[in-house]
C-alpha cells in the first residue's frame, strides 16, 4: 500500500448530501462528490491487511485494495482498468449497491470502514470524464447468436460478456426502456437514468442489439427464439410481488410498491399518466409495509410527491444498533440502518402484523394491525415462532398503502411455462453449475434463477451465465 498508516492518519469521510428540505423538491441525485485530494486520502485508508476480506464480501470479487491504492497514488487510468476487470457496471453498483464489501472491511472490525463504494463510483465517473471508456467492439465474431431475455443488470452483464467474447448478442426487453429495475424500479434520486443510457449506448456501439417493447412469451414465442438462436438466456427477474391476503386488500389505495415506483419513474421520463391511473401520495397519510430497500424507495418517493405523513411498518422486530454476539464480522451486519429516505421524514415501527384494511366507498381509510413478538430460533429450521401480543391491537388512518414486502420469484406464466423449464423448491428457474436450465441451450441468470437479490449479485449471475454459454457453444461447435 502507498501509505500503510493511512488508516490511522485519515478519518472516514463520506459524500456530502444536499439538505433534505432541498432534495425533497426534486428527483435528482443529491450526493455532492468529493474533491480528488480527499478521495486520495480515503483510498489511503485501505490497510495492508494481508487478507482482503472486502473481496470476499463482494459478490463479483472486485480487486478492491488494488484500485484503492491506485487512487491514493493518483493513477486513475489504471484504477478503471483494474475495476473493469471484474465489474461491468461500476457506475450502477457505486450508486445503488449496499456495499457488503465495506461491511467485510478489516478496518470495520473496530473503526469506520474504507469508503469503497464512493471510491468506486468516483473512479468510473473520472473515466467517463476523461473519455477513457471508449467503445471496444470485439476484433472477431464467432458467427454464433445468443438471445438474452431481460435487460436488467443480469441480462446486461450477460450480454456485455458474451459480446466481448465475439458472439452476436440480441437483448429482448418487454418494457419501453432498457435497465429492468434499474430503470423503472429504482428512483431517480438514487440512480438517474442517463447513467444507464450512457452505458447502454456504449454497449450498442460495441455491437449489442437491443429490442424494446418485445414481451417474450406474449408478443413472440420463446420457443421461436430457441430455434433461431444458438443459445437463449432467461434474465427476466423476480417480478412476482409478495401480496398480503387480508380483508380489504381489494380496496382502492392499496398498491404493490413496484406499481407506485415504476409509475413515478415513467413520469420522470416525460410520460403522461391519466389522472384516473395516478398513484399519488400528495396530501395523503401513507403507510409503507416492508422495511427493505424497496420500502425505503417508497418513503423517499412519497415525501417527494408531498405526502402528509409517511409511516413504515416492518413485521420483524427492531434490529440492534450494533452487531450481536451471534452475528460476527465479516458476516453481513444485521443492525438497524437509516437510509437517506428515512432521514427525509418517516415514522418507523417494528413487530407489526397487518390484520385488515377498512374503507369507505371502496377506498382504503384505515389499517388495522397487531403487535407481534418472536420466540427463540428453532435449531432445525433457523426460524422463530411468531405470536401476537394480546391487547396490542390498533388501527391508524391510511389513504395510501404500499406493499413493499419483497418478491416470490419470477412470474411463472408466459415464457417459463411455455418452455417448460424446471423450477427449484423456491419457485425459481433451476439450473446446473453452468446456469443451463433443464432445456438444452436455455440458460438463466439473476433474480429469475437466484431469487430477489442485489444488483451486484445480478452482475455476478450474468458473468457466470456468460461463461456457461461460452463453454456450451464452444463444445457445440466441436460436435
Amino acid at each position: 500500500m502507498g501509505d500503510i498508516k493511512g488508516f490511522m492518519k485519515f478519518k472516514r469521510e463520506d459524500f456530502v448530501n444536499e439538505d433534505p428540505k432541498e432534495r425533497l423538491k426534486h428527483f435528482k441525485e443529491f450526493h455532492l462528490h468529493m474533491p480528488e485530494d480527499k478521495l486520495r486520502e480515503q483510498g489511503g485508508r485501505c490497510m495492508d491487511c494481508g487478507v482482503p476480506f472486502c473481496q470476499s464480501g463482494c459478490p463479483i470479487n472486485n480487486i478492491i485494495p488494488d484500485w484503492n491504492d491506485l487512487v491514493y497514488k493518483d493513477r486513475w487510468a489504471e484504477a478503471i482498468e483494474r475495476l473493469s476487470k471484474t465489474n461491468n457496471f461500476p457506475e450502477f453498483t457505486g450508486r445503488v449497491c449496499p456495499a457488503p464489501c465495506e461491511n467485510a472491511c478489516v478496518l470495520a472490525i473496530n473503526k469506520p470502514a474504507v469508503t469503497i463504494k464512493n471510491i468506486e463510483v468516483s473512479i468510473v465517473e473520472k473515466a467517463y470524464e476523461e473519455n477513457w471508456l471508449k467503445p471496444q467492439a470485439p476484433a472477431h465474431r464467432s458467427g454464433q447468436k445468443v438471445a438474452v431475455i431481460g435487460s436488467g443488470p443480469a441480462g446486461l452483464a450477460t450480454a456485455d460478456q458474451l459480446n466481448k467474447a465475439g458472439y452476436h448478442v440480441t437483448i429482448y426487453e418487454k418494457n419501453e426502456v432498457v435497465g429492468g429495475l434499474l430503470a423503472l424500479g429504482i428512483p431517480d434520486f438514487k440512480l438517474e437514468k442517463w447513467v444507464i443510457e450512457r452505458r447502454v449506448k456504449r454497449m450498442k456501439d460495441e455491437g449489442v442489439k437491443i429490442k424494446t417493447k418485445v414481451h417474450v412469451g406474449k408478443d413472440i414465442l420463446a420457443k421461436d427464439l430457441v430455434s433461431q438462436y444458438d443459445a437463449v438466456v432467461l434474465a427476466g427477474g423476480a417480478e412476482q410481488p409478495r401480496d398480503i391476503p387480508v380483508p380489504g386488500r381489494e380496496l382502492k389505495g392499496v398498491h404493490f410498491a413496484m406499481d407506485f415506483l415504476t409509475q413515478q419513474n415513467r413520469i420522470n421520463q416525460g410520460q403522461k399518466i391519466p389522472d384516473a391511473e395516478r398513484i399519488s401520495a400528495k396530501g395523503k397519510k401513507v403507510v409503507v409495509l416492508g422495511g427493505g430497500d424497496t420500502g425505503s424507495d417508497c418513503i423517499g418517493t412519497s415525501n417527494r410527491q408531498g405526502a402528509a405523513v409517511v409511516r413504515n411498518f416492518e413485521l420483524l422486530t427492531k434490529p440492534p444498533k450494533e452487531r450481536s454476539a451471534d452475528n460476527p464480522w465479516p458476516n453481513w451486519a444485521l443492525v438497524e440502518r437509516t437510509s437517506t429516505s428515512h432521514e427525509e421524514g418517516v415514522e418507523r415501527d417494528y413487530g407489526i402484523l397487518t390484520k385488515k384494511f377498512s374503507g369507505e366507498n371502496g377506498v382504503v381509510k384505515k389499517l388495522h394491525a397487531v403487535r407481534v413478538e418472536f420466540g427463540p430460533k428453532d435449531p432445525a429450521t433457523g426460524r422463530s415462532a411468531m405470536k401476537e401480543i394480546p391487547g396490542s391491537e390498533f388501527e391508524i388512518e391510511a389513504d395510501l398503502v404500499l406493499l413493499a414486502m419483497g418478491f416470490l420469484g419470477p412470474v411463472k406464466g408466459g415464457m417459463i411455462e411455455e418452455l417448460g423449464v424446471a423450477l427449484d423448491e423456491r419457485g425459481n428457474v433451476k439450473t446446473d453449475g453452468n446456469r443451463m436450465t433443464s432445456v438444452a441451450g436455455v440458460f438463466a441468470a439473476g433474480d429469475m434463477r437466484r431469487g430477489q437479490s442485489l444488483v451486484v449479485w445480478a452482475i455476478n449471475e450474468g458473468r457466470i451465465a456468460a461463461e456457461g454459454v461460452h463453454r456450451y457453444l464452444g463444445a457445440m461447435s466441436k460436435v
